[in-house]
């Protein structure tokens, strides 16, 4: 759900994906406060409690509880699978942490596949203009040969001189 145009999931919700109570989730916040910046966790005033009780059915026991719902954003909820003690809560760590590795090792990979384009790409281009050079040169040497023109009909050799024909 988006509370403060942030995504997050309310304390309850996730003591259930870690296998906790409630009460055990947010005692273990609060004896590590410091982990938990504002943009890791934040406390609902009473009128976001209220609204959140009238537009989610699942979350009407927190009508009557006296205390303020935590919401947690995404680097809330992974720091406290590093700090709860049930078993899905240290699965959870271990497979984020397990995800980041992978997603490093990938970034790393792409990274030379990049690096090694670009200079690929930068090699190309120095050959571009000395291939196109070869090129221009073939052509030229599979063109016919430009041979003079022929002139059509019958035609007489200068060889011999026209006056000497002639009696005089």
């Amino acid at each position: 759900m988006t509370i403060r145009s942030r995504k997050v999931i309310i304390d309850s919700d996730l003591a259930g994906l870690y296998g906790v109570t409630t009460k055990v989730l947010n005692q273990s916040v609060k004896r590590n406060i410091g982990r938990f910046p504002s943009d890791f966790m934040f406390e609902l005033t009473r009128d976001e409690k209220n609204e959140l009780v009238t537009n989610c059915d699942r979350l009407k026991q927190l009508k009557f509880s006296s205390s303020m719902p935590r919401a947690f954003t995404e680097h809330g909820a992974l720091m406290l699978a590093s700090i709860l003690n049930s078993q899905r809560a240290i699965d959870a760590s271990i497979f984020i942490i397990r995800a980041f590795v992978h997603l490093r090792m990938l970034y790393m990979q792409n990274t030379e596949v990049v690096y090694k384009l670009k200079e690929l790409e930068s090699r190309i281009s120095k050959h571009d203009s000395k291939i196109q050079d070869i090129v221009e040169i073939l052509r030229q040497l599979m063109a016919p040969p430009k041979r003079p023109k022929r002139k059509i009909g019958f035609q007489i050799k200068e060889s011999i001189p026209k006056n000497s024909f002639r009696n005089e």
